[in-house]
């Protein structure tokens, strides 16, 4: 059925077992997160097998499907656990990111009451603007949070890249390690130095030797690095693939006809006369994928965009005479593949 993901396992294996190994070489451990491919049983045995020592993921639910088949995995939640998440999160996570007391204080009453006592990773805000104590508060408040009971505090971490597009520097890692050695407690540990995007000061040989952790998932699933806006060095591209079915081709002008407003999403759209041009609907749209991430592998395509349920591809220039039922592939961004991946329609072939 279409459309399609085609997942190829040997080539993100590849990814996997390159990058924990070059990590490992650097003293630091990988957390191999999930959500790429809606927490999928198949990455994380392909994870676990080749090299990846933690499974992490954003969504509880992810966790308590691989928690539950794969019990002895050491699991970790990378969003901020929701309060009314907590019970299920202490009970699924071995290692939970936070960034507020309050939420540390019902971890603590949850783990007093079960027995379970999480590891604690504590979130900084080096300007980014996303989760984590800002950076200038996060010595008193960490040190506060040291002091509750029945949790273990073993680390720090901070995110980049991810809103603000703030990147990882000599700097502000800098600045992440003299937090840790400022709040001088013998129980954290770790410092976790972002994800895919701190690859690139690990390469260059400017990582603190302090980090002891990355948080890492397009960077195996995809080889590539969206914030960096670059191809992971040593990793292969080709990992997944997006199938999509013609299903109208006809001739038709390159300007609408008659007035125009905005598209279903709100969005207004510029069009260029390039005359009558072959357009092709494909049977997927903004509800299955990110139209804008979608690159054709016939290079003579030219994807225009979407609407929630159709996406519509220019195939004026191919040298191949398409025709209704023929299958498109494309290559996907991250975004257009975490989009794919978490729709229902979009069916999820394991190669």
């Amino acid at each position: 059925m279409y459309p399609r993901l085609n997942i190829h396992k040997e080539i993100i294996a590849k990814n996997a077992y390159y990058l924990t190994s070059f990590c490992s070489r650097n003293g630091i451990s990988v957390a191999g997160v999930t959500k790429v491919l809606c927490g999928s049983l198949e990455l994380a045995e392909i994870f676990l097998k080749n090299g990846v020592k933690i499974i992490a993921d954003s969504r509880v639910k992810n966790l308590d499907k691989i928690k539950s088949n794969f019990s002895q995995a050491y699991t970790m939640l990378i969003r901020i656990p929701m309060i009314s998440e907590l019970r299920q999160a202490v009970s699924v996570s071995d290692c939970i990111l936070v960034s507020d007391i309050r939420t540390l204080t019902v971890i603590s009453e949850i783990s007093r009451a079960n027995g379970k006592i999480p590891d604690i990773v504590y979130m900084v805000d080096m300007g980014d603007l996303r989760e984590g104590v800002w950076f200038e508060q996060a010595v008193e408040e960490i040190r506060t949070a040291c002091s509750i009971r029945n949790i273990n505090l073993s680390g720090i971490g901070t995110n980049l890249g991810c809103f603000g597009g703030v990147l990882p520097t000599v700097e502000n890692m800098k600045r992440l390690v003299e937090i840790k050695e400022k709040i001088n407690v013998s129980t954290i540990r770790d410092i976790s130095g972002g994800s895919t995007v701190t690859l690139k000061m690990l390469e260059d040989g400017v990582l603190p030797k302090q980090i002891t952790n990355l948080r890492i998932g397009e960077g195996i699933v995809c080889g590539t690095d969206a914030t960096g806006g670059r191809n992971v060095p040593n990793t292969l591209q080709d990992t997944v693939l997006l199938e999509a079915e013609i299903i109208e081709i006809k001739d038709k002008p390159s300007l609408p006809y008659g007035e125009t407003g905005y598209d279903a999403f709100g969005r207004k759209h510029e069009f260029i006369n390039n005359g009558i041009r072959k357009k092709a609907i494909l049977a997927i749209g903004e509800q299955d994928v990110i139209s804008s991430g979608m690159t054709p592998l016939d290079k003579n395509i030219k994807v225009m965009h979407s609407s929630s349920d159709h996406t519509i591809i220019d195939v004026t220039d191919c040298e191949n005479n398409y025709c209704i039922g023929d299958i498109i592939g494309f290559r996907l961004s991250y975004g257009a593949l975490l989009r794919a991946s978490t729709s229902p329609y979009v069916e999820k072939i394991y190669k």
